[in-house]
């Protein structure tokens, strides 16, 4: 490592020094986010295993985020960690509609995984309708020029990236997960 000569010194300024503030931050946060989600989706679904399957599908869409921001070549800056804070929101928007309707097919008495599988031909066209009318929407943000187009870009190929592949990939793996996870913990009946 190289010496200033004397009366030079290092400072981080403007936007480096941001960065540097919230780098130690980010993983505090996306547990956060990471929690909150989950606290949601048991108040919704009144029970503390199902939300696991929902919660399962969120590191599919931020491997999709990470593989397209390493592509492009862009780098981890609080942008782009804003943008997978979006992406863990959205993945989990996926699997809630395909657990949802699930649920309900499960609780008026069809067979668990045939109740899953006719969830999912119910729900594929409204996931990607919502999915490809967001991707096309940030695709501005992921291919925009001019004053500010680095911190767009980052958001939006992070965030194009991330809905793609937990797109995609949750077609598949939501309907797998929420099987497994049933079937381990299986759901008690209520006295009404």
């Amino acid at each position: 490592m190289q010496q200033l000569p004397a009366g030079f010194g290092l400072e981080w300024t403007a936007m480096s020094y941001q960065e540097r503030l919230s780098g130690a931050q980010a993983p505090a946060l996306y547990a956060l986010s990471l929690l909150v989600v989950f606290l949601c989706l048991a108040a919704l679904y009144e029970s503390w295993s199902v939300p696991f399957s929902v919660m399962l599908v969120v590191p599919l869409g931020v491997i999709g985020a990470l593989l397209a921001t390493w592509m492009r070549g862009l780098e981890n800056d609080v942008y782009f960690q804003v943008g997978l804070l979006t992406v863990i929101g959205l993945s989990a928007k996926n699997a809630i509609l395909i657990v949802e309707f699930a649920n309900e097919m499960n609780a008026k008495g069809h067979d668990l995984m045939a109740a899953t599988l006719h969830a999912c031909r119910q729900r594929l066209r409204p996931i990607l309708m919502t999915s490809l009318a967001f991707v096309f929407g940030v695709l501005p943000m992921a291919t925009s020029s001019g004053a500010g187009s680095s911190s767009q870009h980052a958001v939006g190929t992070g965030v194009m990236g991330g809905m793609i592949s937990a797109t995609i990939l949750a077609i598949y793996f939501v309907p797998l997960f929420f099987v497994l996870v049933r079937r381990r913990f299986p759901l008690k009946e209520r006295p009404e």
